[in-house]
């Protein structure tokens, strides 16, 4: 089982690193384009932010979003803000998040996230942290793939195989990184299993949709293109 109290931390970390980050801003830092399309650094903040708030939801039983027309909304709405009202709301529900998951609970519960998925509770604090980690890389301000924890590489590996496992649209495929770990996923879709090999970071980058591939080598057929996460 995923230990939630390390998570927990390495989350509040992380969200530090994050917060540190835009010291340096200032509101025009704020409105250029972030790595992800149509969207500036504001809204990929604005969606941090919101996603906290989300991940509270989750945790007390609620839904997660009321819909997905008001969760596009309130991230439009909010992007456009000045940094400091940015980082305040990123700071403030961050510290909600936090204090939600302190509550003493029972976290081998079934939890419902978005679009209907359900995980268990002790999942929901690596989820965030993905988020947290990911996003920050998609600001496009010099933090990169390389510079994640080496932890969180391998254990985002594990979780995006995982979700990959069985779909439709993917071949069977093995990811073999330079140091021996193997992650395996697809399966769902005909064609001959394919073995993909390269750094861990590198395997990451592919199946989290923030680089092409380039990077790995492929045995058996070509790259599996992998659906939106």
């Amino acid at each position: 089982m995923i230990d939630h109290v390390h998570d927990l931390a390495a989350v509040r970390e992380a969200t530090d690193r994050l917060l540190d980050a835009t010291a340096t801003w200032d509101d025009a830092a704020l409105g250029e384009p972030s790595r992800l399309p149509g969207w500036s650094r504001g809204h990929v903040l604005a969606h941090l932010s919101r996603n906290a708030d989300a991940l509270v939801n989750v945790l007390r039983g609620r839904p997660m979003y009321a819909n997905s027309e008001n969760r596009d909304a309130d991230i439009e709405r909010g992007a456009s803000r000045p940094l400091d009202a940015q980082v305040s709301d990123l700071r403030e529900s961050a510290a909600a998040f936090q204090s939600a998951a302190a509550v003493p609970a029972d976290w081998s519960r079934t939890v419902t996230l978005r679009n209907g998925v359900t995980d268990q509770a002790w999942r929901v604090p690596f989820r965030r942290r993905g988020e947290v980690e990911l996003h920050h890389v998609d600001l496009g301000i010099g933090y990169e793939l390389e510079d994640l924890p080496e932890e969180f590489v391998s254990r985002e590996n594990d979780f995006l195989a995982e979700r990959f496992a069985g779909h439709p649209q993917v071949v069977a495929t093995s990811a073999t990184a330079e140091d021996g770990r193997i992650w395996t996923t697809g399966g769902g879709a005909d064609g001959t299993p394919v073995t993909v090999r390269g750094t861990a970071t590198d395997i990451l980058g592919w199946l989290c949709g923030r680089r092409d591939g380039s990077g790995l080598t492929v045995e058996g057929g070509s790259l599996p293109a992998l659906p939106p996460l």
